[in-house]
């Protein structure tokens, strides 16, 4: 880096100082401000201001029926499981026949 305090100076000097002045308004070309009569207010007023962490009473688990899909999914394929795997133990214990719909392989599209 070439010449450090210069570029430090400089850099101070630039965020530091007032502006050059190349940009700003002439005196004869004033600000433009809004109307009054451009600004329409809404027809109602807005309502209360609610708080976005939740309500001032806690909600009870029991009275929503809230279930993540996943666990409903592995539940039945938990319980088709069982029903495979049953169904194969007295196969081989009985020596029962085995069909299609018992081991619950599907068909495959003709």
């Amino acid at each position: 880096m070439y010449d450090p305090i210069r570029r430090t100076l400089e850099w101070l000097r630039l965020l530091l100082a007032p502006g050059t002045g190349k940009r700003r308004r002439s005196p004869g070309h004033p600000c433009p401000r809004p109307h009054p009569a451009g600004v329409r207010r809404p027809a109602a007023p807005l309502p209360p201001h609610r708080s976005p962490y939740g309500l001032a009473t806690p909600l009870d688990g029991a009275d929503s029926a809230l279930v993540r899909p996943y666990l409903a999914a592995l539940e039945q394929e938990a319980a088709l499981q069982q029903h495979r795997s049953l169904a194969l133990v007295l196969a081989a214990d009985f020596g029962i026949d085995l069909d299609r719909h018992l081991i619950g392989a599907r068909e495959a599209a003709a």
